[in-house]
């Protein structure tokens, strides 16, 4: 089964569901459901050679998401509306107290307006599970052009299992390096006006960055990285 969905993955052929009638494959229908789930390659993510390893690839893409266009023009206007006069009060900041991110403001912001808490409302309803309490402050974090978040992992001491980001303003591409074999490297496309929802596997066991202007590149295609607002919610510790 893993040369034929290590073929299908390669593909990036989106129906599987032949397999089901064809019994010459000879698996059983649980591993035809499976391979029907996971082999859809997601567009967005780019594996360096030294992913090797299917199942490796299937986890880490079941641990990080993008939904594209997860908010309107209309509806990013209205979240930058609201968070732009706040932010313009703080200065851009060289370094953070973790060393993680360069040129940045940020800012816990408790209360927003009614249309944006509905777009919030619709973020905690798609990343976190039943089980899940989503911090009640939102994370604003405005990346200047030039800035970069360095490769960190997020302390688990200030948030839980799942991490959940509106990218607003500029596309951009977030690199994911194993936090132990380092040559197994994972870029991610982050459109504007996308949500990327990451938990599992890429929360705990890879480092994650958002790659500056020089070095802003998807599938060997420059990325242009203006400034970039994300506003990201999470769950507790």
């Amino acid at each position: 089964m893993a040369n034929i969905l290590d073929s299908l993955w390669i593909a990036g052929v989106r129906n599987y569901r032949y397999l089901r009638r064809n019994k010459t494959f000879g698996f059983r229908g649980k591993q035809i459901s499976d391979a029907v789930k996971v082999c859809d390659k997601p567009h967005y993510l780019f594996f360096s050679e030294c992913f090797p390893d299917l199942k490796e690839k299937i986890q880490l893409a079941s641990d990080m998401k993008v939904l594209d266009d997860f908010v309107t023009e209309d509806e990013e206007n209205s979240l930058l509306q609201e968070v732009e006069p706040e932010l313009k009060k703080l200065r851009y900041e060289i370094g953070h107290w973790d060393n993680a991110i360069k040129c940045y403001r940020e800012r816990e912001k408790l209360k927003w307006n009614s249309v944006n808490t509905r777009i919030l409302e619709n973020v905690k309803k798609i990343a976190f599970d039943h089980e899940s309490v989503p911090l009640k402050h939102v994370h604003v974090l405005d990346l200047e052009e030039n800035g970069v978040i360095l490769p960190h992992i997020d302390s688990i001491k200030f948030c839980g299992t799942t991490i959940a980001g509106i990218s607003l303003l500029s596309d951009s591409v977030m690199r994911l390096v194993h936090d132990v074999n380092k040559s197994k490297i994972v870029d991610v496309f982050l459109r504007r006006r996308s949500l990327y929802i990451m938990t599992g596997v890429a929360r705990y066991l890879y480092t994650h960055e958002i790659l500056g202007t020089d070095n802003s590149r998807f599938r060997n295609e420059v990325v242009k990285k203006g400034r970039r607002i994300s506003i990201i919610c999470r769950n507790e510790p």
